[in-house]
């Protein structure tokens, strides 16, 4: 990304607004991973861990990618701050190179409404995951008010759903759970969860 915007605001990324909506998407996410305790997971765009290094607890290790390095600087004072043992963090921007990487889960909050093709971005995932891997995915439900010239104005649940299955994952399921106020561009707008398997 040209002047990534989010190596700018990295150290005043995690605003009450955020973490707010961080402990939601986080309680939303938990009940997902369960069971995972021996799984590897990838969070991809994971920004400073807002969420991710919340659920360290649930697996056996994390993996926190990001295009920006000032997210990921943050992100490592919070590993060591907490005395999180089994999380790392690597910068890296798939949309350009995809490192050689297996996961058993790959996690995506708020992330794929940054990426302009989300069809190359779902495959790169897909293609990194363990077989019966799991994609869990976080966004927002498509909004109309939204017109933005480098964000999807969110997605409708059959075109995820059809191009989740283009790139090979054998099933998904789809949920809205959240709607808030101001919390995309400003705008009211709802949440959706994601879970696909390979």
């Amino acid at each position: 990304m040209e002047n990534n915007v989010f190596e700018q605001i990295a150290r005043r990324y995690d605003t009450e607004e955020r973490i707010e909506l961080a402990k939601i998407i986080i309680k939303e996410v938990r009940p997902e991973l369960r069971n995972s305790t021996s799984k590897s997971l990838i969070d991809y765009g994971s920004g400073t861990g807002l969420i991710s290094l919340e659920l360290s607890d649930l697996v056996d290790s994390i993996l926190l990618i990001d295009s920006s390095k000032q997210m990921l600087e943050v992100a490592k004072a919070k590993i060591s701050h907490k005395g999180i043992t089994n999380s790392k963090v690597l910068y890296s921007d798939f949309t350009q190179e995809t490192p050689e990487l297996q996961a058993d889960i790959v996690f995506m909050s708020l992330v794929l409404l940054h990426i302009p093709d989300t069809k190359k971005i779902l495959q790169e995932l897909f293609n990194i995951l363990n077989n019966d891997g799991k994609l869990i995915i976080i966004d927002f439900d498509k909004n109309d008010k939204i017109n933005h010239p480098k964000v999807h104005n969110g997605f409708s649940h059959e075109e995820l759903k059809k191009r989740l299955s283009e790139v090979g994952f054998k099933s998904t399921e789809i949920k809205t759970f959240y709607h808030g106020n101001g919390i995309f561009m400003n705008q009211d707008a709802s949440m959706f969860i994601s879970s696909s398997i390979k």
